[in-house]
């Protein structure tokens, strides 16, 4: 069984891209290039600033829906805390 995370990623404008994968470092270095994700094509992602971890996908995707679902005071809360 594959552990799976959520994580989230400041852009240079200051916007937060949140995403899930099994592999964080793997998924980093494909958004640096400019792979995968639409919305990092068009902001350059500067730093992965939260990553939670959960123990299959299916919980993964869930928390990354409801993450997504949240403002943007929301999702800073949780990179503070």
């Amino acid at each position: 069984m594959k552990t799976w995370f959520v994580y989230m990623i400041r852009c240079t404008d200051g916007t937060l891209y949140t995403g899930s994968t099994n592999h964080v470092i793997r998924r980093w270095h494909q958004h640096r290039r400019g792979d995968g994700a639409k919305y990092l094509k068009a902001h350059k992602p500067k730093e992965v600033v939260y990553v939670e971890l959960f123990p299959n996908r299916s919980q993964a995707c869930s928390r990354e829906y409801q993450i997504k679902q949240f403002t943007k005071q929301e999702k800073e809360s949780l990179i503070t805390y």
